[in-house]
């Protein structure tokens, strides 16, 4: 699943967001001033970043200005026009302003994290490189035709290489590309796909994870 920094110094409003994230399977790490955030930035990759304006030390436009390739989400109080306009305009993604309503937020989120999906043409682990615009997965530098049902299973559990998902989880990620997938032929399917990769690596990379789902074996 995605990895989400949090830049937020009041505790109330980070747990809020924190509990809200978690509860729908993101990572996440926290930052609660922006000198904190910086740090976290130089040594750890994120796929999204919520952040706060009126931070401690190095405040949130200075962070804008020096992240280049991550989204940024602005959750301000500040709600003037020029202020949306000047984070827009520095690189900030989208602007929120407090107080939010958390469906809202979770929706935007998505988006974001959506974009940056369709902008990537690859998905990469180890041996594995599936590319996105043709439902192609190549092996070890072997190419292999997926079903459409193969290619999003891979997909989502390439997107989270670190993390369990879930059965249920599962399928309603992959609904976004088909229909035609329930719990008894996800077995089948995740099956097959396992047998094609078999082909050209002797690493298995699809593990089950009893009695939760399945997580890519690291």
């Amino acid at each position: 699943m995605a990895k989400i920094l949090i830049v937020e110094d009041d505790i109330s409003i980070h747990n809020i967001i924190q509990e809200l994230l978690k509860k729908e399977a993101y990572e996440v790490d926290n930052a609660y001033s922006g000198t904190e955030a910086l740090l976290l930035l130089e040594k750890e990759k994120y796929d999204l970043i919520l952040l706060d304006l009126m931070l401690p030390a190095i405040n949130g436009e200075e962070i804008i200005e020096k992240v280049n390739e991550t989204p940024i989400i602005v959750l301000s109080a500040k709600i003037s026009s020029e202020d949306k306009v000047n984070c827009l305009l520095k690189g900030a993604n989208d602007y929120i302003t407090k107080p939010f309503d958390c469906s809202e937020l979770l929706a935007r989120i998505k988006v974001q994290l959506r974009d940056k999906t369709v902008k990537a043409q690859t998905l990469k682990y180890k041996e594995l490189e599936l590319l996105l615009d043709n439902r192609t997965l190549i092996v070890s530098k072997h190419k292999i035709n997926l079903t459409k049902t193969e290619y999003a299973i891979l997909k989502q559990l390439l997107l989270n290489p670190t993390q369990v998902i879930t059965k249920n989880k599962l399928l309603d990620l992959i609904s976004i590309d088909t229909e035609d997938c329930d719990e008894n032929s996800l077995r089948v399917h995740i099956s097959n796909l396992r047998k094609k990769i078999r082909k050209y690596t002797k690493n298995e990379y699809i593990e089950s994870v009893w009695g939760l789902g399945f997580k890519i074996k690291e």
